[in-house]
C-alpha cells in the first residue's frame, strides 16, 4: 500500500476543547481521524491560521499520542479574512502549486470537515480542478471506542459516473440534450447521432466558438438556434440570440451592422447604433457563411472573439461585448486561406470545434423521421393537421429514400416537398396522385444536377466507356463522386459512403474500400478532385 497524506484545515471551533483531560470527552474532527483503526495515516497536514498557533501544536500532540505512526505537518497560511473567497482560494491554490504532490508514490485525502464554509468550498473546487490530487474526505460525530469519541467518515468520489443513480440521471439528461439539439426527431443515422452527442458536450462545457460546416440546407442555422436555447434553458447564457447572414453585408454598411456606429460616422448615419455584436452581449451571435466577409471584418471580428472588445465606426472609444460565437459557412475555408481571402488567424480561432453536417442524401434513414417533423411544423405554422394516406406515404418513403434522390438542396427541398403537398390536400391526406405530381416536380428540380453529374461522369471516363455502363452503376459512381468532391480527405468519404455497414465490421479502412471501388471504373481519388479544381 501507498503512504496515506490527509490534509485539512485546523478546526478553530470543532477542534478547540479545553486544555486538559476533559478534551477527551469532545469529538475533535481531526484528531478523531488519526482514530480510526481502519485506516492508517503516514502523514497529516494541517493547515492552521496565525492565531491559532497555540491550538494547532496541541492537535498535532494528540493526533501523534493516538497515532504515534503519523507524522504531523502543521503549515502556517495567515488569512486576513478566512471568510473572503478570493484570499482563501488563492491562498490554498499558492499551498497547491507549491506542494510536492506524488499521486504515483502516495495517496491523498482531503478532510472538507473543519475550516470556514468559504475553506471547505475552496478545497472542494481545488479538489475536482485536481489541484489537489485526491479524494475528498468527511468526518462526522458519533460512536466512540474506549471513550474516546471518534466519529465516522466516508469518502466523497467526484467520479459521478461510479453513482449508480447519478450516473443514470446524468445519462438521461443528456440524451434529453441531443434529442432537444434535434428537435425531438428521432434520427437513425449513427455518424450524426454521434455527432449531436458530441456536439452536446461541447456546448454544456465551452465557451469557445464553434464552426459548424456542411452544405447549404443540412440545418446549420436551426442547430446554431438550438445550441443557443439549450444553453438559455441551463442559464449558461442571458442575453440574445443574434443570427447574420454574413453574405448579404458589403461594403461600408457591414462594418455598421456588425460593429455598430457613432452618430454622424458617415452621411446617413443619424443616430447611434449599437451593432448586432452588441446586441448579443452576454448571448450568442451565429454568423453563417462567415467565408463571405471582407478582410477587414474578418480582422474586427478576430479582436472581437479574442479580446470582447471592437471598435465602432466613427468611435474613439472601443466597446465590449460578452458574446459566444457560431459560426457557420458551405465553403472549405482552409481553401479560402490558401487563396488569400479568408484570414488563417481567424481560421485557426474558429477550428477549435469544427463540426461537419451531413447532407439529407447522406442521412437517407433519417428522411422518414424528418417527414414527420415538417408534417408537424407544417400543422403549427398553417393551424392545419395534413397526413398521409398509407399507399401515398410508401410510395413517396420509397422515392425519397432511392438512390435517384438527389436533395441537393438537402431540408430545404424536403420542407418545401411537404409543404406543396400539404398546401394540395385540402381534405387533410395526401394522397397517391399528390405524390406523383410531387415527385415529378423533384426530378425536374434536380434535372439540373443530374445534368451536371452526367457531364462530370463523361468528363472523367470518355464517352465510349459511359455508354458501356449500366444505369445502376452510373447512379451509383455518381454519389460516389459527388459525396467524394464534397469531403476533404478520402477517409472522410469512405465514413460518408459506408457509414452503415462500416458499423457491423470489426475494423474498417473505409478510404481503402473507396479506393477499391473507384478503381473498377479506372479512376482515382486526385482525378476527381482535380476535374472539380478545373470546373
Amino acid at each position: 500500500m501507498k503512504p496515506l497524506v490527509v490534509i485539512g484545515f485546523l478546526g478553530s471551533t470543532l477542534d478547540a476543547a479545553k486544555f486538559g483531560p476533559s478534551r477527551w470527552n469532545k469529538w475533535r474532527p481531526s484528531v478523531a481521524i488519526a482514530m480510526q483503526e481502519d485506516l492508517r495515516i503516514d502523514r497529516f497536514v494541517l493547515l492552521h491560521g496565525k492565531q491559532h498557533s497555540r491550538l494547532a501544536g496541541q492537535i498535532a500532540e494528540d493526533i501523534e499520542s493516538v497515532s504515534p505512526e503519523t507524522a504531523v505537518d502543521q503549515r502556517l497560511l495567515g488569512f486576513d479574512d478566512p471568510w473572503e473567497f478570493e484570499e482563501v482560494y488563492g491562498k490554498l491554490l499558492d499551498f497547491a502549486r507549491d506542494y510536492p504532490f506524488d499521486p504515483d508514490k502516495e495517496d491523498y485525502l482531503i478532510h472538507i470537515t473543519t475550516g470556514t464554509h468559504v475553506a471547505q468550498i475552496c478545497l472542494f473546487l481545488l479538489t475536482e480542478a485536481r489541484f489537489l490530487p485526491g479524494r475528498l474526505l468527511q468526518s462526522q460525530p458519533g460512536g466512540s471506542v474506549k471513550g474516546n469519541f471518534i466519529g465516522r467518515l466516508s469518502m466523497i468520489d467526484l467520479d459521478l459516473s461510479r453513482y449508480d443513480s447519478i450516473a443514470s440521471r446524468f445519462s438521461i439528461q443528456t440524451a434529453k440534450d441531443s434529442s432537444f439539439l434535434k428537435s425531438g426527431i428521432e434520427t437513425k443515422n449513427i455518424a450524426f447521432n454521434s455527432l449531436i452527442d458530441e456536439i452536446e458536450k461541447v456546448a454544456g462545457r465551452s465557451k469557445a466558438p464553434i464552426l459548424l460546416t456542411g452544405p447549404t440546407g443540412a440545418g446549420k442555422s436551426q442547430l446554431a438556434r438550438r445550441i443557443y436555447e439549450l444553453k438559455k434553458l441551463k442559464h449558461q447564457v442571458s442575453g440574445s440570440f443574434v443570427e447574420v447572414n454574413c453574405a448579404t453585408l458589403r461594403g461600408d454598411s457591414a462594418m455598421s451592422a456588425l460593429f455598430g456606429h457613432t452618430k454622424g460616422a458617415f452621411t446617413g448615419a443619424a443616430t447611434e447604433r449599437a451593432g448586432l455584436l452588441r446586441t448579443a452581449d452576454k448571448g450568442m451571435v451565429f454568423l453563417d457563411e462567415i467565408g463571405e466577409l471582407g478582410a477587414d471584418e474578418q480582422a474586427m471580428i478576430l479582436r472581437a472573439i479574442e479580446e470582447k472588445r471592437f471598435l465602432p465606426v466613427g468611435a474613439d472609444q472601443e466597446v465590449g461585448s460578452d458574446f459566444q460565437l457560431l459560426a457557420g459557412t458551405n465553403r472549405d475555408l482552409s481553401v479560402a486561406v490558401a487563396n488569400g481571402t479568408f484570414r488563417d488567424d481567424l481560421l485557426a480561432r474558429l477550428n477549435l470545434w469544427t463540426f461537419i453536417l451531413p447532407g439529407l442524401a447522406d442521412r437517407r434513414e433519417d428522411i422518414e423521421p424528418n417527414l414527420d417533423y415538417e408534417l408537424d411544423r407544417y400543422a403549427e405554422q398553417e393551424g392545419n393537421r395534413v397526413t398521409f394516406n398509407k399507399e401515398a406515404r410508401d410510395s413517396y418513403l420509397k422515392f425519397a429514400t432511392s438512390p435517384g434522390a438527389l436533395w441537393s438542396g438537402n431540408f430545404r427541398d424536403l420542407a418545401a416537398s411537404v409543404t406543396r403537398m400539404a398546401t394540395l390536400s385540402p381534405e387533410g391526406r395526401i394522397g397517391c396522385r399528390t405524390v406523383d405530381l410531387e415527385i415529378i416536380k423533384l426530378e425536374r428540380l434536380w434535372q439540373g444536377s443530374k445534368i451536371e453529374v452526367s457531364d462530370s461522369l463523361e468528363d472523367l471516363l470518355g464517352g465510349r466507356a459511359l455508354d458501356a455502363l449500366d444505369p445502376f452503376d452510373r447512379v451509383q459512381l455518381a454519389e460516389v463522386i459527388r459525396v467524394s468532391r464534397n469531403s476533404k480527405s478520402m477517409s472522410e468519404a469512405g465514413r460518408s459512403l459506408f457509414a452503415s455497414s462500416r458499423q457491423r465490421r470489426k475494423s474498417a479502412n473505409d478510404a481503402d474500400r473507396l479506393k477499391k471501388y473507384l478503381a473498377r471504373f479506372g479512376l482515382s481519388w486526385a482525378e476527381i478532385n482535380a476535374e472539380t479544381s478545373r470546373r
